[in-house]
């Protein structure tokens, strides 16, 4: 029989690992990717995280990787913005490119546009975007003249759910303010996406940052569907555990699940912060 483990200590698995119990000393970059990006939709919201995790954290460095390309700003899991490393981009983006497709389907922007040909909105927004980073509203406005008859504003969300893309400086920097401008990944980088994107890989990730969580879990995190099929052939390379409610936990073997008796610290978060979005169930960090 699976060992069941409190509330407490799931809590305590998870501030360990999303490194709140105690700062560490590392890169950003290093716990960026630990973290698999940080939750951004308020720009400056991965700064205010990494510094209540970090050491000796230096929000300007953070800011030259933005300006410098090392990092990126992208709408990923759950169609959120998310801040990631250029390498984490080029391999999550293509995992979640079914998702974001998915997610303008059902949203009103689709019903806006219902009939049109939606590969050639977005055909026509990647080549308005790679020759020059729009905000949605030029875009609105640019596809507008091709498309008259249709909702502009709606336009511009074929191609920034469609398309792979990114946020551009000075959004998202330091001590600068800007609009969300939008041009492709692939683009800002000089980089092509991953042709063979991992999804194991990323179950893997999301558990050494987010475990011992259930498929569920998973899948509220990530935004994706079908993830159980991915799930299924780990098993014999994940260990098994339940929470108080009988519910099914996975985790990674060499995990580490910290006495959940001392107090953790108090930490300050931002507004919006991994810790809080990672699981269906959050009574692990938030009262029922």
């Amino acid at each position: 029989m699976a060992e069941v483990l409190s509330t407490r200590a799931l809590n305590r698995a998870l501030l360990e690992r999303q490194i709140l119990l105690e700062r560490q000393r590392r890169t950003a970059t290093e716990t960026i990717e630990h973290l698999v990006g940080m939750q951004g939709q308020e720009p400056l919201d991965p700064y205010l995280g990494l510094w209540t995790r970090l050491t000796d954290f230096d929000p300007t460095a953070l800011a030259a990787q933005v300006t410098g390309r090392e990092v990126v700003r992208a709408p990923l899991m759950r169609v959120t913005i998310h801040m990631v490393t250029a390498r984490d981009f080029l391999t999550l983006r293509p995992l979640l490119q079914s998702l974001m497709e998915s997610r303008f389907r059902s949203s009103p922007f689709a019903r806006e546009l219902d009939g049109i040909d939606v590969a050639a909105v977005a055909a026509a927004g990647r080549e308005l975007i790679e020759d020059e980073p729009r905000t949605r509203a030029e875009l609105s406005r640019l596809l507008a003249e091709r498309w008259p008859d249709r909702d502009p504003l709606s336009l511009a969300y074929v191609v920034t759910h469609n398309v792979p893309v990114v946020q551009v400086p000075p959004r998202g920097v330091w001590g600068a303010k800007g609009q969300a401008t939008w041009t492709t990944g692939e683009g800002w980088l000089g980089r092509s996406l991953s042709s063979a994107p991992a999804a194991e890989e990323m179950v893997t990730r999301y558990l050494a940052a987010f475990g011992p969580a259930s498929v569920m879990d998973f899948r509220s995190w990530s935004g994706l569907t079908r993830t159980r099929e991915v799930v299924e052939p780990m098993r014999p390379r994940l260990r098994t555990f339940r929470d108080e409610n009988g519910v099914e936990l996975l985790d990674l073997p060499d995990a580490p699940l910290p006495d959940p008796d001392p107090p953790a610290p108090v930490r300050f978060l931002p507004n919006y912060d991994n810790v809080l979005l990672g699981h269906a169930d959050r009574t692990r960090v938030a009262a029922a």
